[in-house]
């Protein structure tokens, strides 16, 4: 699997990041939302040009800040079908591999509110046009998630053969335990475009680098070390989180 990270998560400057990424072979995974909000960052064309000088390509995460795309406020789904149309462009700009896009939120957890996100999240898909092949991520990680099941996530992509399946081992650690990833690999692994790799201690959403929670490190190495996709490493810890992940996923335990 090509191997990436996010800037973001890391939390390190575009700088630090390409040089980091040049050194190490990686991709950048760029986070769309940073970009809406910090105007003084690059826009799609330079940061092309940025990619290209240091050898360095790209994914894309889109919107997910102040975004839901199954909102049952109508002018709230439209604003964030927009912005993730916008964001797709975006990528398709810079070159992306791919984008990942989140499933959307329905905090009103009554049955009826339910029911219709489920019908809006259908016509939303239908609507967005892809540039970019675009992987839809797993969550599970708050009772407002939209999707609660990998069987639903499953059945969402086997009605919306144009899109992949990002696979996230750390939120699905928390979802549904230690055997989560693999739950979800053996039920979409033929949809699989993507992945999120970062750790946690199987409670909550900590992006730690990766051997420093609970994830199964080896079967992650061993079942996707062959993955002819890209894999984005989530990880805090700055440049040395990033590097400590690399080695591990690497170069083994």
């Amino acid at each position: 699997m090509k191997l990436g990270f996010s800037p973001l998560t890391a939390g390190l400057s575009y700088r630090q990041s390409f040089e980091l990424a040049a050194e190490l072979g990686l991709f950048l995974e760029i986070a769309y939302d940073q970009h809406e909000m910090d105007p003084r960052l690059p826009g799609a064309k330079e940061l092309a040009l940025m990619g290209r000088a240091a050898g360095v390509g790209f994914t894309v995460h889109l919107p997910f800040v102040d975004w839901n795309i199954v909102s049952l406020v109508p002018e709230m789904r439209r604003l964030s079908l927009e912005r993730t149309q916008r964001a797709i462009a975006f990528g398709a700009e810079i070159g992306a591999a791919c984008g990942v896009l989140h499933t959307g939120l329905v905090p009103l957890r009554l049955p009826e509110a339910v029911a219709h996100a489920h019908q809006l999240v259908q016509e939303a898909l239908e609507q967005l046009e892809l540039a970019i092949p675009v992987a839809l991520e797993n969550l599970g990680l708050s009772k407002a998630d939209l999707l609660e099941t990998p069987d639903e996530l499953a059945k969402l992509l086997e009605a919306h053969p144009h899109y992949g399946f990002c696979l996230d081992v750390g939120h699905a650690l928390i979802q549904r335990g230690p055997g989560g990833p693999q739950e979800y690999y053996h039920l979409l692994a033929h949809r699989l475009l993507h992945l999120h790799l970062h750790d946690n201690r199987g409670d909550r959403d900590e992006h730690l680098p990766c051997g420093d929670g609970a994830v199964n490190w080896a079967w992650v190495r061993g079942s996707l070390g062959d993955f002819g996709g890209t894999a984005a490493l989530e990880v805090t810890g700055g440049a040395e989180g990033v590097r400590r992940s690399v080695a591990l996923l690497r170069n083994g335990f």
